[in-house]
């Protein structure tokens, strides 16, 4: 009876913050022996996430290394699979294509989504909901260490692409890897840019004086909370206090990166709990925008994509997770 109890309290618990029982998505686990992580998987029925924001590969609700979870759900509006915020882990999102060409009613493209319906003359805004045309097709392959993802899309736009992505874990290393490749099987160039969001929760520590990034280079940012509640000193970002409920600090563009991927290099640490996660990828940086709320604190670092038809361009991201002892 009591179990019974604990398991109705949990189920009315997670329905009260507006999370379906996490059995009702399609899901996938992947260990390392060091690293285990859960993955929500593509799926235009049952799926975590059916946003049209976010590439739906790689959403990532849990991963768990040396006792420490890195992820975790941090946004705390009610549950909904088509919003923006319904996603987890080191999820990425591409610039639309052929949005500025597309005349109302028309179609353009979102890498990892399909093709959209283009509503009105207005801008492009990520925080709009846009009609799937095409939502292309998805397969996906589980293994013990990782998952492979692929989304085809073929459309009457003249955009096409073959998409890849891995989501591996590094033998006997406690290592992450997103390995991407895209094809491009259209007639037109696809021009477009990604990032990261990287949403780490790393042990549930609020955003505040205790988490703490790292950076390659000398930066400076302006923007909302930079200079008051956040600061960039001897290349880190710092809080000088935890952000309360509904305050956000945000920069459109960290500045001082140069042109190599060298830059492409930042480390987020937990200094309470001493877990910590190093960002690393092998393109130059586009631009670095950087955001956070209360429960998470995103570097957000963009590359750019060029690929003619026919070609196919290559590009990973590497995740060193690391415990260590808390300052």
């Amino acid at each position: 009876m009591m179990k019974l109890k604990v398991l109705l309290a949990g189920i009315l618990a997670s329905l009260s913050l507006g999370m379906a029982p996490p059995a009702d998505f399609p899901t996938a686990r992947i260990t390392n022996g060091l690293i285990t992580a859960e993955l929500h998987l593509p799926d235009a029925e049952k799926g975590y996430y059916r946003g049209t924001r976010f590439d739906w590969s790689g959403v990532m609700p849990n991963l768990e290394y040396g006792g420490h979870r890195y992820f975790d759900v941090w946004n705390p509006l009610p549950y909904d699979p088509k919003l923006h915020d319904a996603i987890t882990g080191p999820v990425e999102e591409f610039v639309g294509v052929g949005y500025q060409e597309a005349a109302p009613g028309e179609a353009f493209v979102k890498i990892g989504v399909g093709a959209l319906i283009k509503p009105d003359d207005k801008p492009y805004t990520f925080a709009r909901n846009y009609e799937v045309k095409n939502p292309g097709e998805w397969k996906v392959k589980k293994k013990k260490d990782r998952v492979e993802f692929t989304h085809k899309l073929t459309d009457e736009t003249g955009y096409g692409y073959e998409y890849h992505k891995t989501v591996r874990l590094v033998k006997g290393k406690p290592e992450l890897v997103l390995e991407h490749s895209l094809k491009n099987t259209g007639t037109k160039t696809i021009e477009t840019s990604t990032y990261n969001h990287n949403f780490f929760v790393i042990d549930g520590e609020p955003t505040g004086p205790n988490i703490l990034t790292e950076l390659p280079f000398e930066a400076s940012a302006e923007g909302r909370g930079f200079g008051t509640i956040a600061e960039i000193k001897d290349r880190t970002i710092r809080y000088n206090r935890t952000l309360n409920k509904g305050e956000n600090v945000f920069s459109a563009g960290v500045q001082g990166f140069g042109t190599t991927a060298r830059d492409y290099d930042f480390t987020i640490k937990n200094l309470k709990s001493g877990a910590g996660v190093r960002i690393r990828g092998d393109k130059p940086l586009e631009k670095l925008v950087y955001w956070s709320n209360p429960a998470t604190s995103c570097p957000e670092p963009y590359i750019r994509l060029s690929v003619k038809p026919g070609e196919t361009i290559r590009w990973n991201i590497n995740y060193e997770f690391m415990v260590g002892t808390a300052d």
